[in-house]
């Protein structure tokens, strides 16, 4: 697989703080071919960051959404105007990112050991580093098809319905799945960019928006197959 198949995709909102750092690993990364950035309304600083480096890198382009739409929304954006074969997602708030684990979470697919790459981030809730899986990881790496597909069901999905909503795509599909470790790797908390109460109001929405994709039942099923399906 060469650079050129790989679009990394960026949703952003309100990651000032933090996608500078995110940024410098992943552009110009020599596995990745374009980098698009997409600013899901932000009223801080984060589309002018990435104006700075889609003006210092040719693979790096930036697409400014008019009102904050959610995650989903902005990475149907992405997807939209990716040319690779193959989307890399990253989230924008991580902490301790290199290009090594970029280069980590593509290899696997692009060796053709695996269909899709999963992280596994050093702060990944307990039970998830102890089954060894993270099931609502944002970063990974699949074919462009798999979600290419499903654009109009991605768009009705709730904000925080995407990374389930996707797990049930790669098992129907019959994908292995190479859980990436990054252990020097973290995603801030919810209360720590927040502040506790919203952090805590934010962590309830994601899990009744989980729910509202999949029953929690559902859920226990998707965690252990994907498990299963660990190469």
């Amino acid at each position: 697989m060469s650079a050129a198949a790989i679009t990394c995709i960026l949703p952003a909102y309100n990651e000032a703080p933090r996608i500078a750092a995110v940024l410098d690993a992943v552009a110009g990364h020599d596995l990745i071919g374009e980098v698009i950035v997409v600013d899901d309304g932000s009223s801080d600083g984060t589309a002018a960051i990435a104006e700075s480096f889609a003006a210092q890198h040719d693979n790096v382009s930036l697409i400014v959404q008019p009102q904050n739409g959610g995650k989903t929304r902005a990475v149907v954006t992405g997807i939209e105007a990716a040319g690779g074969s193959h989307l890399m997602l990253i989230d924008t708030d991580l902490v301790g990112l290199g290009p090594e684990h970029l280069s980590a979470l593509i290899a696997p697919v692009s060796d053709g050991r695996a269909h899709a790459s999963i992280s596994l981030r050093r702060n990944s809730p307990w039970p998830w580093r102890a089954l060894g899986i993270d099931y609502i990881s944002g970063e990974r790496v699949m074919p462009r098809a798999v979600l290419a597909d499903q654009l109009d069901a991605l768009l009705a999905l709730p904000r925080f319905g995407l990374e389930v909503f996707m797990n049930d795509l790669w098992l129907e599909a019959g994908f292995d799945i190479a859980v990436v470790r990054w252990p020097e790797v973290d995603s801030p908390l919810k209360s720590a960019k927040h502040g506790k109460l919203a952090g805590i109001a934010a962590d309830v929405k994601m899990m009744r928006d989980i729910f509202r994709t999949i029953p929690a039942h559902h859920t226990l099923r998707q965690i252990f197959t994907m498990r299963a399906r660990r190469i």
